[in-house]
């Protein structure tokens, strides 16, 4: 059995005269990455392996949920074959994990995160927002033999603001 946890990156800022590998975030997504990824501690007791896109709003949030999750830096990493936008790299990097990571995080972009949610997962999301996690498990044994999995757990920030009204 493998785990995936996907996030697509938090609300970036456009403010900054940047490339788009360089944008920060927006203090709204600061604040959602805090709000989403404690509920998310809540719910996530172990991850064997991090993969992040080396874009700096995806970095930027990754390190949010690493602190509130208490992830071990030494297994997080930076790839910029992550940093995709069609999900063709988001598969080829899943695929290429080694068999012993049963439980897998990785931050990455939209639309690749929800064209992978609604590819492999088994409940249809129209959009992932940022800030937003989805978990799908998968009844295999090696990565590389991906296929349909049961999405068993989603979290986006307008579900937790809703219930705090």
């Amino acid at each position: 059995m493998k785990k995936l946890i996907l996030i697509r990156h938090a609300k970036s800022s456009w403010e900054h005269d940047v490339i788009d590998h360089e944008r920060p975030l927006k203090n709204r997504g600061i604040n959602d990455a805090n709000l989403v990824s404690k509920a998310l501690a809540k719910e996530v007791n172990r991850v064997d392996l991090v993969l992040c896109s080396d874009a700096v709003r995806t970095m930027l949030t990754a390190d949010i949920f690493i602190s509130n999750l208490n992830i071990n830096k030494e297994i997080v990493h930076f790839s910029h074959d992550l940093y995709d936008f069609s999900g063709v790299n988001l598969v080829k990097t899943i695929k290429a994990c080694k068999d012993h990571i049963n439980t897998l995080m990785i931050f990455g972009h939209n639309h690749a995160i929800t064209a992978f949610v609604n590819t492999y997962g088994d409940k249809y999301i129209d959009n992932v927002p940022t800030s937003g996690v989805v978990v799908i498990k998968f009844d295999i044994n090696q990565w590389n033999d991906l296929n349909s999995g049961k999405t068993s757990y989603s979290i986006f920030p307008r579900d937790l603001k809703s219930s705090n009204k």
